[in-house]
């Protein structure tokens, strides 16, 4: 099983995006709500130098900054 994080707010459009496309494809996640969590938030700027989210990192080496379908689909071995 692939490990799966996601750094969000509640109130990113992305973010909803991002879940819902793991959602209907059957992948587990780990959300961390950074808007409230502010050690996550520290732990998600130091990984990826961003602050906008959400950032994705998938089995702890790959990284996505937003939500790219495309990059997520082929990480994730799912058919578009």
């Amino acid at each position: 099983m692939r490990k799966v994080e996601i750094y969000s707010t509640s109130s990113c459009h992305f973010c909803h995006l991002a879940k819902e496309f793991f959602t209907t494809n059957n992948i587990s996640f780990t959300d961390y709500n950074v808007g409230t969590d502010t050690s996550k938030r520290a732990e998600m700027i130091e990984k990826s130098g961003q602050m906008g989210v959400p950032v994705i990192i998938i089995d702890d080496k790959d990284l996505v900054i937003g939500f790219d379908r495309n990059a997520l689909s082929k990480l994730l071995d799912i058919k578009v």
